[in-house]
């Protein structure tokens, strides 16, 4: 009995260990799954060489800006970084939303910021029915429950839809010691500046018609990720992998060839809508 306890236990405790090694390895032994380990949270220093996003959680794969959509693309491992889009209620609270109204994601009508965090709690996402699966309607959640669930498990991307909030913004991530593992986005390099300023890691989108006539080279001492159109010319592209800032990522990815050609001409990160897809494609032998 005693040798049959034994063996069971030995056996529990391989399977464990199998599973972190997985874990930590990820699929098929590439790039590691983010995944907090150890006394501190996971920051930026832990990204892999090409770093995946999942953009609003991966909106060709789940519910965007959702927290069973963040959860789903965390759990499978795809993506090193989760992206999602904040917002102001009109009390201040910052909530997890893309669009300046309610129309096109809930079953509600008009804007955003006419609600209070009260209010707020009976809104309801309306998932699209192109999505895979099967999904149920939830609150969309505030940027202080996105912060809590995933903070320090994996780098996450926030894009501040109203700069007002920054410094709201600002205070959430200081108070759970994560400005090492949270990039906070604007299309405005001055927010950019802004949000160098306030310790925080800065990221600047632009589009391919912007990126035309920048000179990213210029922010490169308040620029920590340079998130560029996909479509922009080579020549832009390129301009942006030498500015000097020491991330460039192409959005929004949905295409094999569209992965490969900012690859190959320098990104260090592709930022999609379906991580899952893309990132897999790439372990199973496609042009990293």
């Amino acid at each position: 009995m005693i040798t049959m306890v034994t063996r069971i236990a030995l056996s529990g405790l391989a399977s464990v260990a199998s599973l972190v090694s997985l874990i930590l390895t990820g699929p098929g032994n590439r790039a590691p799954v983010p995944l907090e380990w150890g006394a501190g949270p996971l920051t930026v220093a832990a990204l892999p060489r090409i770093t995946y996003v999942a953009h609003r959680g991966g909106a060709r794969e789940v519910p965007e800006n959702s927290m069973a959509g963040l959860t789903a693309a965390y759990q499978r491992g795809t993506a090193q970084v989760l992206d999602f889009d904040t917002r102001l209620l009109r009390d201040g609270t910052p909530v997890v939303f893309h669009d300046e109204t309610l129309n096109r994601m809930t079953y509600l009508g008009g804007e955003v910021r006419g609600l209070d965090a009260r209010e707020w709690q009976g809104v309801r996402l309306r998932p699209e029915d192109r999505l895979p699966g099967s999904w149920r309607s939830e609150r969309p959640p505030t940027v202080a429950e996105v912060l809590d669930r995933f903070g320090g498990r994996i780098v996450l991307m926030l894009e501040a839809k109203d700069p007002r909030g920054l410094d709201r913004l600002a205070e959430l991530i200081r108070a759970r010691g994560l400005t090492r593992s949270v990039f906070v986005n604007s299309n405005d390099p001055e927010v950019a500046r802004r949000v160098h300023r306030l310790g925080l890691l800065s990221q600047v989108w632009r589009s391919a018609q912007q990126l035309r006539t920048d000179r990213p080279e210029r922010w490169r001492s308040y620029v920590d990720l340079l998130d560029v159109d996909h479509r922009a010319r080579d020549a832009d592209l390129v301009r942006a992998v030498r500015s000097g800032i020491a991330r460039v990522w192409a959005h929004t990815v949905v295409t094999d060839a569209q992965r490969d050609r900012v690859l190959a001409l320098g990104c260090d990160g592709v930022i999609t809508d379906a991580p899952g897809r893309l990132a897999r494609a790439a372990q199973r032998g496609a042009r990293p």
